[in-house]
């Protein structure tokens, strides 16, 4: 699964997760980093990512057109890029069924495991 980590997220994890979530960006990598939120959203599913974001807006996206893509809403407030892996990682397995899934398009992670 490649995962689009979304503008209010470090651009590091996509080093730092790249064992786990191999082929994953950032929004700056692909140009969107002043994007609005729909086009980040048609982005995601024009080239097969699942956005993860702290911001609630795709939770709407999510609800309103449904996949794909699909989004993952981190609910982990000002958490730094490190608990911010320690979340990516230790929900991996939750995160993969959630990929696999044809009909979920939402996944909200919460900062404690």
């Amino acid at each position: 699964m490649r995962l689009l980590f979304d503008q209010n997220l470090s651009r590091r994890l996509v080093r730092m997760l790249e064992d786990e979530y191999p082929g994953s960006s950032h929004v700056v990598e692909v140009g969107l980093d002043t994007a609005a939120d729909l086009a980040i959203w048609e982005y995601a599913g024009d080239h097969d990512f699942v956005i993860v974001s702290k911001d609630s807006d795709f939770r709407q996206f999510a609800f309103l057109r449904g996949p794909p893509p699909k989004a993952i809403w981190l609910r982990v407030g000002n958490a730094t890029t490190l608990e911010v892996v320690e979340v990516l990682r230790g929900h991996s397995g939750v995160i993969a069924e959630f990929g696999e899934s044809d009909e979920e398009a939402l996944l909200v992670l919460p900062s404690a495991l």
